[in-house]
């Protein structure tokens, strides 16, 4: 089937892993020749990437699928596909749930899209779920953004979190070389990018399952080996990676941050828990002392820096004295962004079968008090920045006032200034801090002094 003047629409659901993903697929459709369409309906191909994280972002799947089918009846031509982790751990199931499906496929799938879509235009209905080594990353992605941009250094995960369904649908650690990962910062570099995220699932196994020694002779199996390895990219001014695992954070990775001017100061490692009793039992390998001393180590090389972190609340049998240790945990580190949710059962995992299961009016309410908490510690945390200048990376204009322009300071709380976003996108801008809320500033650009 010719793919001249056809159309494709992506919903990306989920993490950054899957919004990187998303920016690879739409490449690979451009490199077919396909074209963006801003209206999924408009579209001759809708691809929806999915995430199992939570049971409403299924749900909200299922329901963006059964329009398309209706859509397809009328329009047999429709190519509808469901990439990422809910094609993964549904796998044929989906086919039988919605049979206008032509193509299911996994996220260690998405660098062969061309070659599945050519089965389903040959007249196939696909399935791709098995285990593959996951190819390296040739084709150039289709970036949402012209100033920041996703780089992936490691897929998969290898820990067995009791509550997490992600190794089952991303599959085993696979770290892609130093030298691969250089390269693409290097080609983002001269593109005009500034900043760069790592990303992996847990970032912090980088390079466990790599030989050690490069061809060069260097060293290079850990995150912070990979971070010196590629600080000097040309036109890089930032370097950013998530998301990082408690087990593994290292006093080496901290001393790396702080002594490498392009590492921003902002971590984000999830506790998931305050209580170690809970900790155990979801498997975390460690314990809410060993949490604390990892961020006051941050905090002695880098008293400034933002912490962000990801908690769940209403884990089986969690009783309410383990809630308030989670409570404790927050209000003692001052996060300046917390990620919460109410724990949610996921297909296959330990936690999902337990018998001590809590109610949804226990979650919900366990989930208010803690964002109650979470947003007057961050608005606590944002004080700091009152009357301070920051430096601001201009990425977009503000879509609900015109004359201001969006970005993010190093320790990357979203700011907005009055500015022309079509001279300043891309720029590096001083801001004086005007204004603070719980997640957000704004300030005024300092002009800068011509001699």
């Amino acid at each position: 089937m010719t793919t001249s003047s056809r159309r494709y629409h992506i919903t990306t659901f989920g993490c950054q892993m899957n919004k990187a993903d998303s920016e690879r697929m739409a490449g690979i459709l451009e490199d077919m020749g396909f074209e963006w369409s801003e209206d999924p309906n408009q579209a001759d191909l809708i691809l929806y990437n999915t995430c199992t994280i939570r049971d409403n972002a299924e749900h909200k799947v299922y329901s963006y699928l059964g329009r398309q089918a209706k859509r397809k009846h009328e329009q047999p031509d429709l190519t509808i596909v469901v990439s990422g982790c809910v094609a993964q751990q549904e796998g044929e199931a989906l086919l039988r749930r919605v049979p206008e499906l032509d193509l299911v496929m996994g996220p260690q799938h998405t660098n062969r899209l061309q070659d599945l879509l050519q089965q389903v235009f040959d007249g196939n209905q696909v399935v791709a779920t098995e285990p593959v080594h996951i190819m390296e990353d040739i084709t150039k992605p289709r970036r949402d953004s012209s100033v920041t941009a996703w780089v992936n250094v490691i897929y998969g995960c290898n820990e067995r979190c009791t509550y997490c369904v992600v190794p089952n649908v991303r599959g085993v650690e696979q770290s892609r070389t130093p030298e691969a990962i250089r390269a693409e910062i290097e080609e983002i570099g001269r593109l005009g990018y500034k900043e760069v995220t790592l990303l992996g699932q847990n970032i912090d196994a980088y390079g466990r399952d790599l030989p050690g020694v490069t061809p060069e002779g260097r060293h290079l199996n850990t995150l912070t080996d990979l971070l010196y390895y590629v600080h000097d990219v040309p036109g890089i001014e930032r370097i950013r990676f998530a998301t990082s695992h408690p087990r593994y954070f290292t006093e080496r990775l901290i001393k790396a941050c702080a002594e490498l001017p392009k590492v921003c100061e902002h971590f984000h490692i999830p506790f998931q828990s305050g209580d170690n009793e809970v900790l155990k039992r979801m498997s975390r390998g460690y314990t809410h002392e060993k949490y604390r001393r990892i961020i006051d180590t941050i905090r002695r090389y880098m008293p400034d820096a933002s912490i962000s972190a990801d908690a769940i609340v209403g884990f089986p049998g969690e009783t309410e004295q383990q809630f308030e240790n989670t409570l404790k945990l927050v209000d003692d580190i001052g996060f300046d962004l917390l990620n919460t949710a109410a724990y949610s059962p996921r297909p296959g995992t330990p936690a999902a079968i337990w018998d001590e299961q809590l109610s949804e009016e226990i979650k919900s309410d366990r989930l208010q008090q803690l964002n109650h908490l979470v947003g007057i510690k961050a608005a606590e945390r944002s004080q700091r920045y009152m009357g301070r200048t920051e430096e601001v990376l201009v990425e977009d204009q503000n879509t609900k006032d015109k004359t201001q322009v969006m970005g993010r300071i190093r320790g990357n709380r979203l700011t907005f200034f009055t500015g022309d976003i079509n001279k300043l996108k891309g720029k590096l801008v001083q801001v004086k801090i005007t204004e603070v809320r719980a997640f957000s500033l704004t300030g005024e650009e300092i002009p800068v002094l011509v001699c």
